[in-house]
C-alpha cells in the first residue's frame, strides 16, 4: 500500500511541476491567449458576412450560425493543439540539464514518469482551452453545465493524446530551436487540413465531394484524426456534425490511447 502511495506521490509531483512551470511561462499565457484573439477576432469577424448563406440556382441554403460561431470551436482545438505539443518541450529541458538523470534514478517507474508529464501537458492544454470557452457567450454560443462538461472531456482526452505525440517528437529532437520548427511543420498542417476553416459540405455524396474537392484535399482531411476532433467539438458547442456524432469521441479515444502507448515505447529509449 505504502510502495502504491508512494508511486501515485510521484506522478502528482510530476504532474505539479509540469503544470507550475507551464503556468508561470508568460510566453505561453501570451500565446492562448493571443491565438484565439487572432482567429475569432480578426479571420472571424473577417469573413464572417460571407457565411450567412448561399445560393444554388433558386435554393438558398442558410445556415444557422455565423462564421466566427462555426470557427469557434476549430479555435479551440487549435489552442488544446498548440500547447499539447508545446509543452513536451519540458523534456528537452529536463534532458538538457540534467534534471531527468535525476528523476529516472528515483522509485518511481519510468512509465509513471511520462504519466505525469503528460497529465500535467493534458492540464495546462485544457486550462488553455477553457481561455477560448470563457468568450463563448461573446460570439453567440451558449454553454450549459452539460455541453461544459463533454467539452472539458473531450479536450482533456485530446490534449493527453496530443501531449504524448510531443513527448515522441521531443524524443528525436535534440534541440530546442529544432522541437519548435519541427513542431510547427507539423501543428499546422495537422490543424489547416482538419476542416477547421472549412467545411466538406455534409449534403454532398463522396462522389460529389471528389468533383467539388480536389482528391487529395478530401483524402488527407478524411484520414487526420484531427478532423474528427474538430467535428466532435462543433457537435458539442454549436450542434453541427459532418460526420457521426459517435465517431470524434471514438477516434479521439483511440488517439489518446495509441499515442500513448507509443510514448510509453519511446520513453524506454531515454
Amino acid at each position: 500500500m505504502g510502495s502504491v502511495l508512494g508511486q501515485l506521490g510521484g506522478v502528482y509531483a510530476i504532474w505539479l511541476r509540469e503544470v507550475k512551470r507551464s503556468l508561470r511561462d508568460k510566453g505561453q499565457l501570451i500565446g492562448g491567449v493571443s491565438r484565439p484573439l487572432l482567429w475569432v477576432l480578426i479571420l472571424g469577424i473577417g469573413l464572417n458576412p460571407y457565411f450567412r448563406g448561399e445560393v444554388y440556382g433558386e435554393v438558398r441554403f442558410v445556415v444557422p450560425y455565423t462564421y466566427i460561431q462555426f470557427i469557434f470551436p476549430a479555435v479551440v482545438v487549435l489552442n488544446i493543439l498548440y500547447t499539447s505539443v508545446q509543452s513536451a518541450v519540458s523534456l528537452i529541458w529536463d534532458r538538457e540539464f540534467g534534471f531527468m538523470r535525476e528523476v529516472m534514478v528515483a522509485p518511481i517507474s519510468r512509465n509513471l514518469v511520462l504519466l505525469g508529464k503528460v497529465l500535467g501537458g493534458a492540464t495546462t492544454a485544457v486550462i488553455h482551452g477553457c481561455m477560448v470557452l470563457a468568450v463563448a457567450h461573446f460570439v453567440g454560443i451558449g454553454l450549459t453545465i452539460e455541453t461544459i462538461l463533454k467539452a472539458l472531456a473531450l479536450m482533456f482526452t485530446m490534449a493527453f493524446g496530443l501531449t504524448a505525440f510531443g513527448i515522441i517528437i521531443a524524443n528525436y529532437v535534440r534541440g530546442f530551436e529544432g522541437f519548435g520548427v519541427f513542431s510547427n511543420a507539423v501543428i499546422l498542417p495537422l490543424y489547416f487540413t482538419a476542416s477547421s476553416v472549412f467545411p466538406l459540405d455534409p449534403a454532398l455524396t463522396r462522389a460529389q465531394t471528389l468533383v467539388t474537392y480536389p482528391e487529395w484535399l478530401v483524402v488527407i482531411v478524411e484520414h487526420n484524426p484531427m478532423t474528427y476532433a474538430v467535428d466532435a467539438m462543433r457537435g458539442i458547442l454549436i450542434g453541427f456534425n459532418q460526420f457521426d456524432p459517435t465517431l470524434g469521441f471514438t477516434v479521439v479515444g483511440a488517439m489518446a490511447a495509441s499515442l500513448f502507448a507509443l510514448a510509453m515505447w519511446e520513453f524506454r529509449k531515454i
